[in-house]
């Protein structure tokens, strides 16, 4: 296979569905597109394509072809992401990725590092996806739990995070303080959504709460976190975020098991470049404020 643009030729027709649509995104003339598709099955020997009144169909050949296609152009484009923060300036994009319930904690040091590095434009990737630092899609990532164990990674420790749980003050005067977790059967519990979740403090909810109490549920920290405060029920909160809050209870101390913590992440081919070394070192200052 010596001619790419073939392939991604190929590839755009089978997205597209029409030789006139691929020639759109290519920039090409439509003729080009059609003597690409006639040159690669020449030189395969297959058919790649039925072709239709309404446009191409990818065969069966042209569907394995394209799977090739979409995963050698997808490492294009990450390749992209990690030559940008190559440089040797604290400019251009600077790609951060953590857990959603982590953006308080986290959004004052991205505003300050901005304001620090007027040059970057910054982008915060939440969510539950695991984003690969090996093929460029984040700079710099912030994990809860067990230490990342992908290989190339430099992992660093940033937080022992501690969790516990609240309930508003609001709640208390309209259900009464829970003295011992025997209590726990008379009081209303806010808790996620997903069953299967690996945060320790929700399995123990599940396990030690009957579950018509817990009547607020929600895959969304910052709605759990939110539920709480407004009074709906008794839930889960880290301490240095109940700490910012005011009109909250701690209902019982944290548990061991509740604790978790949070790691720093680069990829060791981008650990030393002067942009990711800069906010690294900025993070783990403000960290030592966090403790």
């Amino acid at each position: 296979m010596e001619n790419w643009d073939e392939i991604r030729t190929a590839f755009q027709v089978a997205r597209m569905g029409t030789v006139s649509g691929a020639a759109e995104v290519l920039g090409v003339h439509h003729a080009t597109v059609i003597r690409h598709i006639d040159a690669l099955e020449a030189q395969l020997g297959v058919k790649l394509f039925q072709r239709h009144a309404r446009g191409y169909t990818a065969t069966e050949a042209g569907q394995d072809l394209m799977r090739v296609a979409q995963a050698t152009d997808d490492q294009f484009s990450q390749l992209a992401g990690r030559i940008k923060g190559q440089g040797n300036e604290v400019s251009g994009e600077l790609v951060v990725t953590s857990l959603s319930g982590l953006s308080p904690l986290l959004m004052p040091v991205l505003a300050d590092f901005r304001l620090a590095y007027p040059e970057v434009i910054l982008r915060f990737l939440t969510g539950d996806r695991l984003f690969r630092l090996e093929y460029g899609e984040a700079h710099v990532a912030i994990r809860a739990g067990r230490a990342p164990e992908e290989p190339d990674n430099v992992v660093q420790p940033l937080l022992d995070q501690c969790t516990a749980l609240y309930a508003a003050q609001s709640y208390i005067d309209r259900m009464g303080m829970p003295e011992t977790p025997d209590d726990f059967a008379n009081h209303f519990f806010v808790g996620s959504d997903n069953r299967d979740s690996r945060a320790p403090y929700f399995k123990w909810l599940w396990e030690s709460v009957p579950e018509q109490n817990i009547i607020f549920r929600s895959a969304d920290p910052r709605s759990l976190t939110l539920a709480v405060q407004q009074g709906i029920g008794i839930g889960f909160m880290a301490k240095w975020e109940a700490a910012k809050q005011d009109g909250l209870v701690e209902i019982c101390t944290e548990r061991d098991d509740w604790r978790s913590a949070l790691w720093l992440v680069t990829h060791v081919d981008l650990h030393r470049t002067t942009k990711v070394q800069a906010f690294v070192k900025f993070l783990k200052d403000r960290a030592k404020e966090w403790a």
